[in-house]
């Protein structure tokens, strides 16, 4: 088959209720974000609705989750503060 049988991984910035933001991953968005509003993922349980402010799509695993760990940094935050949201 082709390469449409490819994992995308995702990563995300939610905006939660309280008006901070999220940072996560995934390879499947719509179900990650489905969990996240109701209730499912701890961390942001206790702050919705959420809203998805931000999305890429990366090839590999690798580059996601380093991508998602530069958001988490103080160079990301500011990153993602001047650029994305």
């Amino acid at each position: 088959m082709g390469r449409y049988n490819e994992i995308v991984n995702y990563v995300y910035i939610l905006e939660l209720n309280n008006g901070e933001y999220y940072v996560g991953f995934s390879t499947n968005l719509g179900i990650r974000l489905q969990e996240h509003k109701s209730g499912r993922i701890k961390a942001t349980r206790n702050h919705r609705p959420l809203k998805l402010m931000f999305y890429a799509a990366f090839k590999t695993k690798m580059k996601a989750l380093r991508f998602e760990r530069y958001l988490k940094s103080s160079s990301g935050f500011a990153f993602r503060n001047k650029r994305l949201v």
